[in-house]
């Protein structure tokens, strides 16, 4: 299957305001947004590990830096584990 290409417009000056060139932004966007989906239950981390180009214990790693959590319990969960004690 080939590869969509998505299109941002960004004015010059933002791009010097961020002191970026276009690459590194990409990049940078492709990272926050596989992150952003992920933390949403949208992606797997498998597939934005394959997305970026990297294994899934670094993004894994890198989504945790970025204030991801791995393993969330839902009220429901801590109610039938505090029942067993």
């Amino acid at each position: 299957m080939m590869p969509h290409t998505i299109e941002i417009v960004c004015p010059p000056e933002l791009m010097l305001s961020l002191n970026m060139n276009t690459q590194e932004l990409a990049q940078r966007v492709q990272r926050d947004a596989a992150i952003a989906l992920f933390r949403e239950g949208r992606l797997s981390s498998g597939l934005a590990s394959q997305w970026l180009g990297m294994s899934r214990v670094h993004f894994l790693l890198m989504a945790m830096e970025a204030g991801a959590e791995l393993l969330e319990d839902t009220d429901e969960d801590f109610r039938r584990e505090t029942a067993l004690l």
